[in-house]
């Protein structure tokens, strides 16, 4: 090897610590995505949630304004159909 090429110690842990900080600063831009994804899915689960729960109030309430013989009424048309001859 000519004297060009060789590269000193000292070169060499400078060129490392350089790609270092390339990664690292890599790894801040993905971690800061993956930060403002996290916080986007956590807003978008809360609110499917509200609105899961407002959906379930609302059938309930629905439920509760049925007579009690419209209830058992909608279970047996919703019973499997006989077989009639």
């Amino acid at each position: 090897m000519s004297f060009m090429q060789q590269t000193s110690p000292i070169d060499q842990i400078a060129e490392r610590v350089e790609r270092l900080l390339v990664r690292y600063e890599e790894l801040q831009r993905t971690n800061t995505l993956l930060i403002e994804q996290v916080a986007s899915l956590s807003h978008e689960r809360d609110s499917l949630k509200s609105r899961l729960s407002a959906a379930r109030a609302r059938v309930e309430a629905l439920l509760d304004r049925l007579p009690e013989n419209a209830t058992d009424a909608t279970a047996t048309a919703n019973a499997e159909p006989q077989d009639t001859p």
